[in-house]
């Protein structure tokens, strides 16, 4: 009887195997260093969506930024953005039987209120203060203090609720209210809102950054590495939105086959003070893992000519009607009052574990941005332009 376990490849065989491409003397080595060097001079984009760095090629020094320590408000808006997602998920603890939930809508209530003595046109216009917001402080605080209001409120109700608040009441009585006093503005709006207007600073700023740069588009090499969001999401281009802010940023010159999703690739990590040695390291890491996939990618069509070509897929728009019951891609909004189309987006980017969670807004925000000379206050915000939340609300019950 033959021992399975105990298998080994022939010498021989293994020997040929290594010689294409995983030896250190391999002709697939071979072949990515001779693209390494022939396209040595090009400018080459690395970013992770919060760490980004230019290399320019020729030698010349990296530019860099750091998105992730000048995000000025992202956690404030985000912090309330998240509030129904936290009341959906007490409301489950409590279904499952797991009392921790009470403790927990205590605490709540207790932040919700320290947020509301700390929220404040002020504090929006002085102390976070960014260019994308300006003229609209106001209008952020009081959506803030409307949300904090109206979650403080319902929470109680779940607490004083000898059976708990069923999700149905939920939909609509917080999420999705019709024409009700009190909740004036449903909380999906609210999160639209939150979402976009997040994306709004962040959009805004980087485009403003790589446009502002000397950059050949139609010969720039990017990379996006490592974890930007949940470890399931992010691996296409549908479901990363770096790319499609890249390529707008470009003005669309961008060749999309010279955009790469490197997950596995080694993560960007810029420190302060680095050495000058440590970015022609990092330079060439990262030059090598392009030059890696990049091999097949050119010696594709020189073998497979007459056959259909691979193209990657910049834009795919779905549009959903009142009957559409399922979705298998990000809807568009048919304008920025398709509020069913932005709800989907809310419940997609929670339902389908590949999608970022900034997908919610942040298509629509680029898009405006680019086609309005990136100006933030000609963008329109679903669930924040045309909407009116009420200034210091007290709920009528």
């Amino acid at each position: 009887m033959i021992d399975h376990d105990r298998y080994r490849p022939g010498d021989a065989f293994h020997r040929l195997f290594a010689a294409f491409t995983s030896d250190a003397f391999s002709m697939g080595k071979h072949l990515a260093d001779a693209l390494m060097k022939d396209r040595g001079d090009d400018p080459l984009f690395v970013t992770t969506g919060t760490e980004m760095i230019i290399f320019p090629g020729g030698g010349r020094e990296p530019v860099i930024r750091s998105f992730r320590k000048s995000t000025r408000g992202f956690i404030e808006l985000t912090a309330v953005s998240h509030l129904p997602c936290a009341i959906a998920w007490m409301m489950r603890m409590r279904e499952l039987g797991y009392e921790v939930w009470r403790k927990d809508a205590h605490y709540l209530i207790e932040q919700l209120a320290d947020v509301r003595k700390q929220n404040s046109e002020q504090y929006w216009r002085e102390h976070v203060d960014v260019p994308a917001y300006r003229g609209i402080e106001a209008k952020i605080a009081d959506l803030i203090d409307y949300t904090c209001v109206v979650t403080t409120a319902f929470v109680r109700r779940e607490l004083a609720s000898e059976k708990g608040i069923s999700f149905a009441e939920l939909r609509a009585h917080y999420l999705d209210p019709v024409a009700s006093p009190q909740v004036p503005v449903p909380m999906n709006d609210m999160m639209g809102a939150t979402f976009g207007l997040a994306f709004l600073d962040i959009g805004h700023r980087i485009i403003d950054w790589l446009r502002s740069e000397d950059m050949d588009w139609t010969r720039t090499m990017v990379l996006i590495t490592g974890r930007t969001g949940r470890a399931t999401s992010g691996f296409t281009w549908a479901t990363n939105n770096m790319c499609h802010l890249i390529w707008q940023a470009s003005g669309q010159k961008l060749p999309p086959e010279n955009l790469h999703i490197a997950p596995h690739a080694p993560s960007l990590v810029i420190r302060d003070n680095m050495e000058p040695d440590e970015f022609v390291e990092i330079e060439e890491q990262y030059r090598w893992s392009y030059a890696r996939t990049l091999a097949g990618l050119e010696l594709a069509p020189r073998m497979f000519e007459g056959y259909p070509q691979y193209r990657s897929p910049v834009e795919e728009r779905l549009f959903i009607d009142p009957g559409t019951t399922t979705v298998d891609q990000m809807p568009s909004l048919r304008s920025m009052d398709d509020r069913r189309a932005m709800v989907t987006r809310l419940r997609m980017v929670l339902e389908d574990p590949a999608q970022l969670i900034s997908n919610a807004a942040a298509h629509f925000v680029i898009d405006q941005l680019c086609e309005n000379g990136n100006r933030p206050d000609k963008v329109v915000l679903p669930g924040f332009t045309h909407m009116d939340y009420p200034h210091a609300f007290v709920p009528p019950f």
